[in-house]
Formats: structure tokens, sequence, C-alpha cells
């Protein structure tokens, strides 16, 4: 009876850590062990918990030791906290490099483990491909997504968001410069304008004649072979560019974009009301340009970059 009383009693302990953070550790059972050392014999348990006599008592000389990493876990969970855990370990350590913080990846890694903490992340795909009801364009972007400048190469597609009972159609273009959103259109049906609309607010983003060394790329989609969006492109010397059929590769940038925004925003908050959604989305893509920080951008955002390119130029 006395055995099983040990057992039951360190196994609900372990049982307990294993709920609160998921894989247990050596160092978790011998805490164990070590908080029920009064009750019973220490021999006994450490035999149950299934680890070595010498694995126990090296973390007991370490448990009243002060954490020497006490200061980096608490800068380690603002970050996790101000992102609201969109943030895996890789990016906070570019973003604790960015604060005079430099920690190696797996250090981080293994910090944000005992602290329990993980990135809350990963969609219906609108498809807005009809067959041919205009005239497509050829892939000329043909999957080269570096750009040497703004306003050289920019990639644009719609998604779908379902929302209580409702519909909503995002439509923006994205810089492949810098990951940058310049502009976007939502509507709760995917019609020209929505399209058109962002079109517009595209240009106002143009110089005098910028256009005429941008090229636009999209997949086949219904809108993008309208003679209206084709017509627009040409008046400002844009050159477009389309995915081939079916072939979702090659416009993989934007898709990357809507599944880092549904991961992000769709599936991590809770929205009242399709109204609070907008506002919401709104909120996001602001984040998303100015302080979501990119490995590849050298652990800058998107805006962040262009602006120290412009600056260093």
């Amino acid at each position: 009876m006395r055995t099983f009383t040990y057992g039951e009693c360190l196994f609900k302990k372990v049982e307990c850590l294993s709920s609160k953070q998921g894989k247990i550790t050596k160092q978790d059972k011998a805490q164990v062990v070590y908080e029920l050392r009064h009750e019973f014999p220490v021999k006994a348990l450490i035999n149950l918990a299934g680890i070595p006599r010498s694995t126990y008592y090296y973390w007991v000389k370490n448990f009243d030791r002060p954490d020497p990493d006490a200061e980096l876990k608490v800068l380690i969970q603002s970050i996790y906290d101000e992102h609201e855990g969109r943030y895996g370990y890789r990016r906070i350590r570019d973003e604790l490099r960015n604060r005079g913080h430099v920690v190696n990846h797996k250090k981080v890694q293994r910090l944000m483990k005992e602290l329990g903490l993980k990135c809350l992340v990963r969609m219906k795909k609108y498809k807005s491909y009809k067959g041919t009801v205009g005239k497509t364009a050829p892939n000329i972007l043909n999957r080269n997504f570096k750009a040497e400048r703004p306003n050289e190469k920019w990639v644009t597609d719609i998604t779908e968001f379902k929302l209580f009972g409702e519909k909503l159609y995002l439509s923006p273009i994205l810089d492949l410069y810098n990951g940058e959103i310049i502009t976007y259109t939502i509507g709760s049906r995917p019609r020209y304008s929505l399209v058109s609309t962002m079109l517009d607010q595209a240009f106002e983003c143009l110089q005098d004649d910028e256009g005429e060394e941008l090229l636009l790329h999209s997949d086949q989609g219904w809108h993008y072979q309208m003679k209206q969006y084709q017509h627009a492109l040409k008046g400002k010397g844009i050159t477009q560019s389309m995915s081939r059929k079916g072939n979702c590769y090659d416009n993989a940038v934007i898709e990357n974009f809507f599944g880092i925004l549904k991961s992000d925003l769709l599936y991590l908050k809770e929205f009242e009301n399709v109204e609070h959604f907008k506002q919401e989305l709104e909120k996001y893509i602001e984040y998303y340009n100015h302080k979501r920080i990119k490995a590849k951008l050298k652990g800058m955002s998107p805006v962040q970059y262009r602006v120290h390119a412009h600056q260093a130029a």
C-alpha cells in the first residue's frame, strides 16, 4: 500500500507538470522527487521516477542557486507578450539582437520551453479563376521574387475570410523588395471594384514615370483578365505578369503573406463582429509593415528595412 502511495503522489505531480508545459524532462522529475523528499524515501521516489541517482543530486545542487537567465527570461516573455504569441524562437532571437542581446537561437528555444512559450501558429483559398474571360499575360516574373529597389516588382491576389456567417474578400498589393503591403481593399463581394480601387490607391504611391519600370504579377483570376485592369496598368506603363494556370507557387510570396495573416490574426484573436475584424485587420497590417521583423530583412520590419536602405544609399 505504501509503495502505491509513493507512485500515486509522484505521478500526480508529474502529470500536473505535463499538462502545463508538455514534455517532462529529467529536471522536472528531479524537482518532483525533491518536493516529496520529506514525505517518502528519496531512493524509492528516484526509482519510481526512472532517473539516475546522480542526475537527481545534480539538480538538487542547482535548485537553490539563482537563475543566471532570469533577466533574459523576463525579456523573452515581454517580447512574446508584446507580439501576442506570434513570434517563435528565431524571431525572438532576432528581436533580442535588435535590443543589444546576442543570444544563440538554441538557447532562446530552450528558455522559451522552460517558460512554456510556444508560437501560436497555422485556410480556404479563394479561387478567382473562371477560365479565359479576357486576355492572359505571360509569366514574366517566373518565380524571381527578388527585387533590388522599391516599386520594382509588386504581387497581388485575393483571399477569403468567413466570419459570423459572412464572407469578406481581401485584395492587397505586396512589394517584393521588402514584403511591405503597399495598399489593400476589403469587401463583402469579390467585385471588380475591389481590385480597381486597390489599383487607384497603389498608383498614388508611385512617382512620375515610376510605373514604367514596375512589374505587377497576379494569378489568372478573372479580375486580372479584365480589359479595365489591363488598360489601367498600360496607362501607368506597368508590365503585367501572370502565374501559369493552377500553379500557386508562381505567386508564393503573396500566398505566404495570406498564411501569416490568418495565423497571426484570424486564428489567434476573437472578434465581436465583422466591423471589429476589419478594425483589427487594419491594425495588423500596420503592425506587419512597421513592427513585425523578418530574418531575411536583417531582423527589421518591412518599413524599417526600406527606410534603412534609403538612408544608407
